[in-house]
């Protein structure tokens, strides 16, 4: 199993916290650091500052050394796909070759509306998203001259300098809900499959969709890696559980229902003692995840990240 640690900086995470938990990360033995594409913040209060995910990252790519570095996951809509090929190119130069690329369909509309960035809708993102891939594959792979026509973006004798380090081109993931057009689009461009549904039901379902959209097209279910997305809450003990769930809480500026609304989500989430976090980790590697990303809601709290690694990454 491998670790990645993933943080949401729209809660007003200044880009200083980002880099400290980026750090921590690495020296607590986490192979990727990811941070959410988002503009507005969310969940808990409106209106905290946010900061953007490539400038960032960029950032905190020249403040560490081994950690790798994405954003996940970066909505279509956000970038022009040879402008995001550049962006990606420039940051894998930055970081020695450390640079994981997890694209999506985006959901948010609120904050594109806020920043006036079209939001069309879902079938006309998953178009774009699957000419985006092409581009990027087409960028990235194909020698210079290079073309596309395509219905929504044209390629012209193309050209990019640099090209990234990671060869044929840093590790592409896709993710979303599993439905039956995004599974396709992760079996033919993706290198990595993330699923955010954290019912273990769901997890083992999708993967075997996932095996026969690959079989589909004749490619081995094997080489696309497959990994989750999970919230993570430890303790060391009982005590301590219970004051992080409270700060969870309270971060979240919860309202009457914030009790409910955990107890709905702890049975699926990594929460509680070392040992109760080490036998999920089990389960979840037993349904094939190879990959788990710990979405960390306490990003201040570096104590927890230490936890992490001395407790449960160097015991998995």
């Amino acid at each position: 199993m491998r670790f990645a640690m993933m943080l949401e900086p729209q809660q007003g995470i200044t880009y200083a916290e980002q880099l400290a938990v980026a750090q921590r990360s690495e020296a607590a033995g986490f192979g990727t650091f990811f941070r959410s594409d988002h503009y507005d913040s969310f969940p808990g209060r409106e209106a905290l500052p946010t900061t953007d995910a490539w400038t960032a990252l960029a950032g905190i790519a020249r403040e560490t050394s081994t950690i790798r570095l994405g954003a996940l996951v970066s909505p279509v809509t956000y970038r022009l796909p040879g402008q995001f090929a550049k962006i990606i190119s420039t940051v894998d130069e930055m970081s020695g070759g450390r640079v994981d690329v997890a694209m999506g369909t985006g959901w948010h509309e609120l904050e594109h509306q806020r920043l006036g960035i079209p939001f069309p809708p879902l079938e006309e993102r998953a178009d774009m998203l699957e000419e985006a891939l092409t581009i990027l594959h087409g960028l990235w792979e194909e020698p210079d001259g290079w073309s596309h026509d395509g219905p929504r973006w044209q390629v012209t004798d193309s050209r990019l300098r640099p090209k990234p380090i990671q060869r044929p081109h840093p590790p592409i993931i896709v993710g979303g809900g599993g439905s039956p057009r995004g599974l396709r689009i992760a079996a033919r461009y993706a290198d990595e499959f993330n699923i955010t549904d954290t019912n273990r039901t769901v997890i083992a379902e999708r993967y075997a969709a996932l095996s026969s959209a690959c079989e589909a097209i004749g490619r081995d279910p094997a080489s696309i890696v497959r990994s989750a997305m999970i919230t993570v809450l430890v303790g060391r003990d009982d005590a301590e559980v219970a004051a992080r769930r409270a700060a969870l809480l309270t971060s979240f500026g919860a309202a009457a229902d914030g009790e409910a609304w955990l107890a709905r989500r702890e049975p699926r989430w990594i929460m509680g003692t070392p040992e109760r976090a080490r036998a999920q980790i089990a389960e979840l590697a037993a349904l094939g995840v190879e990959r788990l990303v710990l979405q960390n809601f306490l990003p201040r709290d570096l104590a927890m990240i230490d936890l992490l690694g001395r407790e449960v990454i160097s015991a998995a």
